[in-house]
């Protein structure tokens, strides 16, 4: 059952990027040769006008071919006879649909389980903030100068302030503003928490988008947080997680969430979604040659110089980026399968 989820999220958020991709170059009149949702042999395939719509027998990544992206081509519809801004546009649009995708899967969420927004419901007793004398009710604003939308960016703060270090709180009760200095309170885990509680609630049509809009850009600060963390040493890369560890993540949701009933395992595994969309689109922006953030700095390059680099330096560049991707993957395929034994 794990498998089989994986598989459908999986399939939904590759079909949603590469949806993107393929959307832009067909308003951009770019000849779209293959649309394929994983990689590999084809399972199965049909061709309507001039693309070939491929399912592919492994459930990972998959692809939107057009002509003249890799090579030369001398099609007028070809990738590479179109204007850079036209060309920047398909490429950005994958990560944009993801998080588009992510956006819509919040609002479902939102709707449904409701919102968690800065107002506190509560305060944990002994805790730095009942010290401090925050009361049920008041709403956080900023944790020093970062500013509060919603529970869980105070959860994302504490990742970046893991000493327990005093935090100025800016607060708002009874539409007065004020501030107040907070020690977090350790755990007996070894972390810290204010003492802060609070609790979903229904919200009207205006503040379900508002919040979710918060939630998604919550998951992509925790993505670009994460890989601060992996570059600065403060995370091992043996604490990263592949295709195999993701699918034990989604199965583990699952079996909490089905304790419960039917209704919490749609929410729960719309909530993972929404996290590993927000992954993907953040991912695939990194300027890293054979993502879309490197075929997009290939490009702003090129706007800048308004010439072109040579298709086959490009395209060697954009290879080597490949194989180090697929070095890595096979990485984290090892690194997922150790951890099963070591756990």
């Amino acid at each position: 059952m794990s498998i089989i989820i994986a598989i459908i999220i999986f399939g939904l958020l590759v079909l949603f990027h590469e949806l993107g991709h393929f959307l832009l170059a067909k308003k951009n009149g770019i000849k779209v040769e293959e649309f394929s949702i994983g990689m590999g042999p084809k399972l199965c395939h049909f061709k309507k006008g001039e693309t070939d719509y491929c399912i592919k027998l492994l459930p990972l990544g998959g692809s939107c071919m057009m002509a003249g992206e890799d090579e030369e081509s001398d099609d007028e519809n070809a990738f590479n006879k179109k204007s850079v801004w036209a060309r920047m546009s398909v490429i950005l649009a994958g990560p944009i649909f993801n998080f588009i995708l992510a956006f819509v899967l919040a609002i479902f969420v939102s709707s449904i389980a409701g919102v968690n927004n800065n107002t506190l419901k509560g305060i944990t007793e002994n805790s730095g903030a009942e010290q401090a004398g925050l009361q049920a009710g008041d709403k956080i604003i900023k944790l020093n100068n970062t500013k509060i939308h919603i529970f869980e960016d105070i959860s994302l703060f504490l990742q970046t302030h893991p000493n327990g270090e005093a935090v100025q709180v800016t607060y708002e009760r009874d539409g007065v503003k004020q501030k107040v200095s907070v020690t977090p309170t350790k755990t007996e885990e070894g972390g810290y928490l204010f003492g802060f509680q609070s609790e979903r609630t229904k919200g009207n049509p205006i503040e379900v988008i508002k919040y979710s809009f918060y939630n998604v850009i919550y998951y992509i600060k925790a993505v670009i947080q994460s890989l601060g963390m992996l570059i600065s040493g403060q995370v091992s890369v043996n604490q990263l997680s592949g295709p195999v560890g993701i699918v034990r993540m989604i199965g583990n949701t699952y079996e909490q969430a089905q304790k419960i009933n039917i209704m919490s395992v749609i929410l729960s595994l719309t909530s993972f979604s929404i996290l590993l969309s927000a992954n993907l689109g953040v991912m695939n922006l990194l300027p890293i040659p054979a993502l879309d953030g490197g075929r997009f700095i290939f490009l702003l390059i090129e706007a800048i110089r308004g010439k072109r680099m040579s298709t086959e330096k490009e395209g060697m560049i954009h290879f080597v980026g490949f194989c180090a991707l697929m070095v890595l993957m096979v990485f984290l395929f090892a690194n997922d399968i150790r951890m099963i034994f070591v756990r």
